[in-house]
């Protein structure tokens, strides 16, 4: 019998959450958006691939379209951006996992409805930028700043638009499908921004008129 000053903690808290579920639905969610895309996509079809119920993913995600962000940020991951050590392969890295997420023909034919559900849902907006598009902005965004402090990007440099410019052709060929979304894509981008595509004389006519002493 426990003292009187002993204080019973209860052990029954509930069924723990199931990640094998989680993890079952998230990939069921991408292949059938890969085989049918966005407008046909039911949470009824994901919990039979997934073998599980449709009550269980109400449990987890309150609509299709949380779903669907979520199982691009388990595809894509939220903090791609490593340190290597090397600005240009840091860059290169994390915008490599935007591309061979955006690559398929299935996410390429989700982009553009659920960009239009998060302009008419403030709640699913907040959910896609602060699970999926802040993260991966800031962690793009940390990079820019190593390679400032590695001299390899100029200190002056905008880093809000450098981090649009990185980002914003993937997204764009996603959305209008007008080119594909090649494996090099991401380090043509990357070494386009740093390089620069302007010839030694065109720089030379711009600073005459441009640049001050």
């Amino acid at each position: 019998m426990a003292s009187s000053g002993t204080r019973l903690i209860p052990t029954n808290r509930g069924r723990p959450r199931d990640h094998r579920i989680d993890e079952a639905v998230l990939a069921a969610t991408m292949r059938l958006l890969e085989e049918g895309g966005y407008a046909d996509f039911t949470l009824e079809a994901v919990a039979v691939r997934a073998g599980t119920t449709k009550p269980a993913i109400r449990r987890r995600w309150p609509s299709r379209r949380h779903l669907i962000v979520d199982a691009l940020l388990a595809t894509m991951g939220d903090t791609p951006t490593p340190d290597t050590g090397c600005t240009h392969c840091d860059l290169i890295a994390g915008i490599a996992t935007l591309t061979a997420t955006f690559a398929g023909p299935g996410t390429r034919r989700v982009w553009p409805a659920l960009v239009a559900d998060i302009a008419a849902d403030p709640t699913l907006a907040e959910t896609f930028f602060t699970r999926l598009f802040d993260p991966r902005r800031a962690a793009t965004a940390t990079a820019l700043r190593r390679g400032i402090d590695r001299g390899d990007i100029r200190p002056d440099a905008d880093l809000d638009l450098l981090l649009d410019l990185l980002a914003s052709t993937t997204y764009y060929r996603a959305l209008f499908g007008h080119l594909p979304i090649t494996d090099t894509l991401a380090e043509d981008i990357v070494m386009i921004v740093m390089s620069g595509v302007a010839t030694p004389s065109w720089r030379a006519q711009y600073e005459r008129p441009h640049v001050h002493p």
